[in-house]
């Protein structure tokens, strides 16, 4: 499919293509960037669009599905965006992979096609297993069907979680076939950022002791995606960016732990500048509550268990203050700033479980000790359903308020322990639980309205712990059955599921095109427990 027969307006009045990270770096090719030609994709085809997605970058996903061959040739990287643009990259960067360094690695499989502005907002756009680049070692550049279902649908489900994220534009399936395990048929993920800087972008050129590629770097994520830190002197603004990297990081990983998000590979060529989620492999939203739960089949030593994720990203941070000592030249400073991650961490959680509990009004320095962890370690005990335990929860203010006695309480409990890894009738859980909810939980609720608890009051207060426990999230047995159904020829079940996961995240009523879909609110089917991702994709 050809450009000069169907094309397809990219360049439209509410959409621009500006300079990328490769024209302000010109001078930096094969230092911190590389050019790359996508790979030519046998038979693309278009099968999802992120309406949400598309409207970041001025594009109507309508336009996209009625000239859906054009749109496929774009989106696989078979065709140019539009006659004359700037030719595609790939970024390099080095990286600590489970803890090692090993050195320089890079986009292998991601080729940048340059940076869209809509509204006033820059997107990079990338394609995910368009084909080799220079930094492709011995991989191919492509991906499978499976994993790019997977990052499709998550990065658009962690937004929807208010979690900073990469975002998605689409995903086409290609014929091509991939050798992974066994033989797969490819597929490419259109995905977007406003930068794709990571840390491991600063660390490489330190290693080789560039620092003044390292410098051009902080100036350009200065410029490009820091524009409101001012200073009197360019130390004082690079000080200024190692602490606002620090701090959106720490409140990001406090965002995962609320929700029970497992990335899954923290290695530090997977962290944003930005604080973003980023690289969704063999991530995993935690079913049974364990805080030594591990999602990658690969992590043989649970270096990067949930529990672990906020250690790991302040080890993080350690790597990348090494070349922003470079820049500062004042180890004082960057440990203060690095001092300041444990409190940011600890702020974001306590405040992000505090609302899931409803409590949003009076904040206390025993919330964490006295409430949070109590419920948790209770959960533990019986593997309770993390999403689903925090779902029903809800229910608890209006029981409160209508005070109907010990029995309602009970419902609540056993509703917790049908969802549980140990569904057992075990009676001392089930009083411990109860008076958590009666002697602790309650006594914190009335505290923190502060007043005469209605059933209005109530209402309200549930209300908007539905806004703040969702639904429907991408667990991995309702990612594995889109993958399933998809291979049966249900390739409609992509973005339906999209859909819940994005728009209806948060409802408890969902419109008919996705009545099948309610099934994904529900308890982790037998089959689906316990299923683990690896890298290999």
């Amino acid at each position: 499919m050809s450009f000069a027969t169907k094309p397809l307006d990219w360049r439209n009045s509410a959409l621009r293509w500006t300079d990328s990270f490769a024209q302000k770096l010109a001078d930096y090719e094969g230092v911190l960037w590389s050019y790359a030609q996508p790979t030519t994709h046998k038979n693309p085809r278009l099968v999802g669009v992120s309406k949400a997605g598309a409207r970041l970058i001025g594009l109507s996903p309508d336009t996209l599905w009625k000239n859906r061959e054009a749109a496929a040739a774009v989106l696989s990287g078979n065709e140019p965006l539009f006659p004359g643009m700037p030719r595609p990259w790939a970024q390099c960067y080095g990286g600590h992979q489970f803890g090692v360094w090993a050195g320089q690695l890079g986009d292998g499989r991601a080729i940048n096609l340059g940076e869209a502005v809509s509204e006033g907002k820059g997107w990079e756009v990338q394609l995910k297993g368009a084909g080799r680049t220079q930094y492709s070692r011995f991989g191919d550049g492509l991906a499978v069907r499976r994993s790019s279902i997977r990052e499709y649908l998550a990065a658009e489900n962690m937004h929807a979680l208010g979690i900073p994220s990469s975002r998605s534009l689409s995903l086409v399936f290609t014929d091509t076939e991939v050798q992974r395990e066994e033989m797969e048929l490819g597929a490419v993920v259109t995905r977007l950022a406003p930068s794709w800087v990571r840390f491991g972008s600063f660390e490489l050129p330190t290693s080789r002791g560039d620092h003044a590629a390292c410098q051009r770097l902080a100036d350009y994520v200065l410029e490009h995606s820091y524009p409101h830190i001012a200073g009197d002197s360019v130390v004082a603004r690079y000080t200024q960016l190692f602490r606002e990297v620090t701090h959106r990081t720490a409140r990001t990983v406090a965002q995962w732990q609320a929700v029970g998000f497992c990335h899954g590979v923290m290695n530090t060529d997977n962290m944003s500048i930005l604080g973003l989620t980023i690289d969704y492999g063999p991530f995993a939203f935690m079913d049974a509550y364990d805080p030594q739960f591990v999602c990658n089949a690969s992590d043989y030593s649970g270096r990067y268990s949930f529990s672990e994720q906020p250690r790991v990203a302040l080890w993080n941070l350690l790597r990348l203050a090494t070349p922003f000592n470079k820049l500062i030249d004042n180890t004082d400073t960057i440990a203060e700033i690095l001092n300041t991650y444990a409190d940011e961490y600890k702020r974001t959680y306590v405040t992000l479980m505090c609302h899931k509990l409803g409590l949003y009004n009076v904040a206390k320095d025993t919330d964490h000790e006295v409430v949070i962890e109590p419920l948790l370690a209770l959960m533990e005990r019986v593997g309770a359903d993390y999403t689903l335990t925090m779902r029903t929860l809800c229910d608890m203010p209006e029981l409160f308020a209508q005070d109907t006695g010990p029995e309602s309480i009970d419902k609540i409990v056993d509703r917790i322990m049908t969802v549980s890894e140990n569904d057992s009738n075990d009676s001392t859980w089930k009083e411990e639980m109860r008076a958590f909810l009666t002697d602790v939980y309650k006594p914190r609720l009335l505290d923190d309205i502060g007043s005469a608890f209605s059933l209005e009051d109530a209402h309200n207060i549930a209300a908007r712990m539905r806004q703040t426990n969702p639904r429907f999230i991408l667990r991995n047995w309702v990612a594995q059955d889109v993958i399933n159904r998809a291979a049966s020829g249900d390739e409609g079940s992509i973005d339906r599921v999209l859909d819940l996961i994005t728009t209806y995240a948060f409802c408890d009523v969902l419109p008919n095109h996705l009545k099948n879909e309610v099934v994904y609110g529900g308890p982790v089917p037998e089959w689906g427990q316990g299923l683990q991702s690896s890298c290999s994709s």
